[in-house]
């Protein structure tokens, strides 16, 4: 089978390129020359429903919300819900993340319930009640059956080896591991005394991957869980593995996403990123926050936040959602609503920088801009990223035409009278 990014390779301006182009407002060619060369991901597998984004350079930055049961904590329904909520609020992607219950079942259940893009973890399932049990077989066919049943993305803890592990023993982390993939990889080489099954035998990976158009998102099984633990070799050793095998994927014509930290403080971003992209040849790039101090349990999704956007201005491309409940326990509805606005709000800020994306973002503050200017409301709604919010705070006004801040002081209104009406522009 002919992949995506080959017929891209091969001059093909597909369905899925021109989809996209029309979304991000870029000519089709440049997003069929980007994914050729692998800078960007279309992760659509050959058997999903899911609607078509692009993510990378040149696309808006997107965002993905976490979704799943725990082992203490199995409810379909609720996890349902999770995932319609962050759609509903400006979700790119969803990700199940569920380790209880029947997986099969709440897998499917989420894929059915959006229509956005979903990944998976797949060592989560094929794990199950004993990771040291786990065998080979049963890690390549826990991929093979959530590419069968659709899913477009996995997470694939390739970089975590025998060498990363060596170095990081080797390090002075606080935190060893907080990747949970990492953690169960770590423990069965541990216990087996072998390679990584993902590493040592990549290129069976990438022949299911071909199989069924699936994105590989490499992920940060090293990545540091705390401020201490940033930036450090056991991290970069990751990188360098990453980017190895990013190279071999686009060689199989597979797409990759990479993956990386975590908790970073705000001037080590720039390095974090910029050398992501630097070893993996600029392939897109997929962060958890990053977060960047750790004593701010239950404002998470803000510290997440603030690094987010900063990540985007050096360069990454695809944010991850994080919520109130980071840290301590498993989110609810309302931390899922709450985590995935103050994402996309990161993303926006972030794309108010990026080049190739930025004429975008700055065309829509300047309609809320003018919107401001003329107190104009219903306009300001329509422009804002979460309206509803935006109209129950109004609502507390008395004077319909200004906030209560400033009433009949209004700045702008006062301007107005000594400038002049302006023309309604829009």
């Amino acid at each position: 089978m002919t992949t995506l990014m080959e017929m891209a390779n091969s001059g093909i301006v597909t369905k899925e390129i021109k989809s996209v182009a029309a979304k991000e407002g870029v000519d089709a060619q440049t997003v069929r020359k980007l994914l050729a060369q692998g800078l960007i991901a279309i992760p659509r597998n050959l058997k999903s429903r899911s609607q078509v984004i692009g993510i990378g350079k040149m696309m808006q930055t997107k965002i993905n919300a976490n979704v799943g049961t725990s082992r203490d904590n199995v409810d379909i329904e609720a996890e349902v819900e999770k995932a319609i909520t962050a759609e509903k609020y400006g979700a790119d992607t969803i990700m199940d993340l569920s380790t209880g219950g029947d997986l099969d079942l709440i897998r499917r259940r989420i894929m059915d319930s959006v229509s956005v893009p979903v990944g998976s973890v797949p060592i989560y399932q094929a794990a199950g009640r004993s990771i040291e049990n786990m065998t080979c077989d049963d890690m390549f066919n826990a991929v093979r059956k959530h590419a069968q049943d659709g899913i477009d993305f996995v997470t694939i803890h390739a970089g975590v080896t025998l060498s990363s592990f060596e170095r990081l023993k080797n390090s002075d982390r606080i935190l060893d591991v907080v990747s949970r993939g990492g953690a169960f990889t770590i423990s069965w080489m541990q216990h087996n005394n072998m390679e990584n099954p993902f590493y040592s035998e990549y290129d069976y990976l990438l022949e299911i991957a071909r199989e069924y158009e699936l994105t590989i998102s490499l992920g940060d099984g090293m990545r540091p869980g705390c401020i201490n633990d940033a930036s450090d070799r056991a991290k970069f050793e990751e990188f360098i593995i990453l980017g190895e095998l990013v190279k071999r994927a686009r060689r199989a014509g597979i797409q990759t996403i990479v993956e990386g930290p975590g908790h970073v403080p705000v001037d080590e971003i720039g390095l974090s990123v910029m050398a992501m992209k630097h070893l993996t040849g600029n392939a897109p790039i997929y962060l958890l926050g990053p977060l960047v101090t750790d004593i701010a349990p239950g404002y998470d999704h803000i510290t997440a936040a603030i690094g987010g956007t900063v990540a985007g201005m050096y360069g990454a491309d695809f944010l991850c959602m994080t919520t109130p409940a980071e840290h301590l326990a498993l989110p609810g509805v309302e931390d899922i609503k709450e985590g995935t606005i103050v994402t996309r709000i990161a993303a926006h800020a972030a794309d108010l920088t990026k080049e190739g994306v930025r004429e975008r973002a700055r065309a829509h503050d300047r309609k809320m801009a003018l919107a401001r200017r003329d107190l104009d409301w219903n306009g300001q709604f329509k422009q804002a990223i979460d309206p509803d919010k935006a109209k129950e705070i109004h609502a507390r006004s008395k004077n319909a035409d200004t906030c209560s801040m400033c009433g009949e002081l209004c700045s702008i209104k006062m301007m107005r009278d000594v400038m002049g009406e302006k023309s309604q522009e829009r």
